[in-house]
């Protein structure tokens, strides 16, 4: 039996202003991917949402990092929010067979639904997961209320998900709302994010979290310390947890996500993160001065 683990990383794997931050000084664009594998092992990718990679693009991101990172694309949003999951089949298969030389790499694809996705429209997720192209994992986001609270159409969604292995996304946005300063970025976050319950229940042997935390330490870090204890749940359930942290800005995503590391390897008994390329880069500079 495969021994659980926990994948973890961020919402995307590049900014330019992680160059000194995250990443090593001097270090080019076409580099960031492969710079950010160096680190964490997987990423999310909001990208695919609105549009679908080249062929080309698609073996670059494989040539860039190892078999053992994970890549999370959401599926187009002409199959989850245009077409509402009706008559997508073709356009969802066409998507996962352009992403499939991505090997191993390729991790659960994201069915992020709109907020107008309620309970009247079970049945179409029904039919559609019928539908989706095999050798592939998914999960299931859900916006609406109605699919929270313990409802009579909660329980439905999860013994969908049970009956074809398909887990369900944890959208956890309860510390962005928190009694704080509201700035430009936090104000933005909180008209994106939309303000849900946790589900009580989540079933599947993969769990995908998307913790959305501000960076500031009083704030984040209670609600990261909460997730650390059912991620080590989760693990001594034998279950292999994605966990990506957000922020309002993304700036301090790597930073929280090490936070969120650190704190878990504290509880596991694991080795500390080692030290980021920017890090490295850092001490090596000091180290030639002497």
């Amino acid at each position: 039996m495969v021994e659980p683990r926990v994948w973890l990383g961020c919402p995307i794997w590049g900014r330019k202003d992680w160059v000194g931050e995250l990443l090593a000084p001097g270090t080019k664009s076409a580099d960031f991917l492969r710079r950010y594998a160096e680190v964490f092992d997987a990423v999310e990718g909001n990208t695919t949402f609105y549009a679908t990679p080249s062929a080309d693009i698609v073996q670059r991101w494989a040539d860039a990092t190892p078999p053992t990172f994970r890549f999370c694309f959401k599926l187009p949003k002409t199959v989850t929010h245009e077409r509402g999951l009706i008559a997508a089949a073709g356009a969802t298969a066409r998507f996962v067979d352009r992403l499939r030389p991505l090997g191993p790499r390729l991790g659960p694809l994201m069915i992020q639904l709109p907020p107008s996705f309620g309970p009247p429209r079970l049945s179409a997720l029904e039919s559609f997961v019928r539908t989706l192209p095999s050798g592939v994992r998914f999960a299931v986001e859900v916006r609406h209320p109605g699919f929270f609270a313990e409802t009579l159409a909660e329980r439905r969604l999860t013994a969908l998900l049970v009956e074809h292995d398909i887990e369900r996304v944890v959208l956890d946005t309860k510390a962005i709302y928190a009694d704080m300063p509201v700035d430009e970025d936090l104000r933005v976050a909180r008209d994106k994010k939309p303000r849900l319950p946790i589900p009580t229940v989540v079933e599947g042997r993969r769990p995908l979290l998307r913790l959305i935390v501000p960076p500031a330490p009083e704030v984040a870090g209670p609600r990261i310390d909460a997730w650390v204890r059912r991620v080590v749940a989760w693990l001594e359930q034998k279950r292999s947890p994605y966990v990506f942290l957000h922020c309002p800005n993304d700036f301090y995503a790597p930073r929280l996500a090490r936070m969120f590391h650190d704190r878990l390897a504290e509880a596991m008994g694991w080795e500390p993160m080692p030290p980021w390329p920017a890090q490295r880069a850092a001490t090596e500079a000091q180290t030639s001065l002497f």
